[in-house]
């Protein structure tokens, strides 16, 4: 199977140059297609993230884009190649296995419940982390990565989560600009790098692409449509911005496949599984992470081969940490209890999906999480303005 290159070819490497780059210091090596040197002497590092725009998607709808005639590479996300997994390595310059923030649906132990960890609301409901008098520092206690370099750092964040307990604990010393749309995004950027002659650091991050392929498809007309409007907006920011001496960099955090209906594998459907579990799945139901009760290992072992082996592979999740899927080096002390005791990890376009008596049915078209290309390869691209 496809992983994360975690020796110099992922989004963990990029956030490694980029560190070194602007006077911090990584404990990951930097990426072999682009060395901390060649990022150095710009006045103005700016990366932004596009959520959902994988580098086999992009090459194969956008060939003649700004985005992909200007490629640098084509670079791994980290495992799983999810928004919750990879944004926080964007945050922290971390690995997952560092960030120990593994998905969507994560369990807490220190809170006794799953949680949406990026909303910071539990699954079954309720108020985000603030509300709840929880402080979400204090509870990650990653350090931001605008607190691990020395220079100016801005952070472009979209209004509805600028504010959010899970940004905001990641905000560090940062300076916060808000958007509400995706010339303001740029706006906002281009004010910034005009503001002074410092030296800066930049992060941008646009979601709409991700909700359209969640809802529609990321092959739907709607989706290809969205990639061209960013594009016609980047290509109107970079004949603005020339001459700022800035870097900038266009990646991803993951891609996304599309599924039918036969392809989505319900756990209601499969009652003899769902009564191993000791919680609901958690992760992504691409990379579903299972917690199982002691005493029904074999039984879930042997239904999970027999019954769903032809959709779904298993996994023990400690074999995927020593194996490296998360990272490299030590592990976080709370990864292993992250990521339960196994994970169904799915082939093909499947997704297994185990919903709460009360929540309503919920139904994403473009999905990620798995280690197929289309998911895991994100685009790398290199502007000099």
């Amino acid at each position: 199977m496809q992983v994360p290159d975690y020796r110099g070819g992922s989004i963990v490497n990029l956030m490694a140059s980029v560190m070194n780059a602007r006077g911090g210091r990584s404990g990951h090596p930097p990426l072999r297609v682009l060395p901390s040197e060649e990022l150095a002497a710009a006045t103005n590092i700016l990366l932004l993230v596009i959520d959902g725009l994988g580098a086999r998607y992009l090459q194969r709808v956008s060939p003649d884009g700004p985005i992909a005639t200007n490629l640098k590479g084509v670079i791994t996300s980290v495992f799983p190649p999810t928004t919750a997994a990879a944004i926080t390595t964007f945050l922290t310059g971390d690995a997952p296995q560092q960030h120990a923030v593994p998905g969507w649906f994560t369990y807490l132990r220190e809170l006794g419940c799953v949680m949406t960890v990026l909303t910071g609301q539990p699954r079954y409901g309720g108020v985000p982390y603030g509300k709840a008098k929880i402080d979400a520092g204090k509870l990650f206690r990653h350090r931001s990565l605008f607190d691990r370099v020395e220079d100016r750092t801005i952070l472009v964040s979209p209004a509805p989560i600028a504010r959010s307990d899970f940004n905001l604990a990641h905000l560090g010393r940062a300076e916060l600009l808000t958007f509400k749309s995706l010339p303001q995004m740029f706006a906002r950027a281009l004010g910034a790098l005009r503001s002074d002659r410092r030296r800066k650091l930049l992060y941008l991050y646009w979601p709409k692409l991700d909700s359209i392929g969640h809802e529609k498809g990321i092959e739907s007309a709607a989706a290809r449509a969205h990639l061209r409007l960013i594009e016609q907006r980047l290509a109107d920011f970079l004949a603005a911005a020339e001459g700022t001496h800035t870097i900038l960099l266009v990646t991803a955090d993951h891609g996304q496949v599309d599924t039918v209906e036969a392809d989505r594998i319900q756990l209601a459907d499969h009652p003899a599984l769902a009564q191993t579990l000791l919680l609901p799945l958690c992760g992504e139901p691409r990379a579903a992470f299972c917690y199982v009760r002691p005493d029904q290992t074999d039984a879930f072992e042997h239904y999970c081969r027999d019954q769903l082996g032809d959709r779904l592979d298993l996994w023990r999740s400690r074999d995927l940490i020593e194996q490296g899927l998360f990272g490299a080096g030590e592990p976080h002390p709370r990864l292993h209890e992250r990521v339960g005791d196994y994970c169904l990890l799915a082939r093909g376009s499947h997704v297994i999906q185990d919903s709460l008596p009360f929540e309503k049915p919920h139904t994403q078209i473009g999905v990620h999480g798995g280690l197929s290309d289309a998911e895991l390869m994100v685009p790398l691209s290199l502007f000099r303005l």
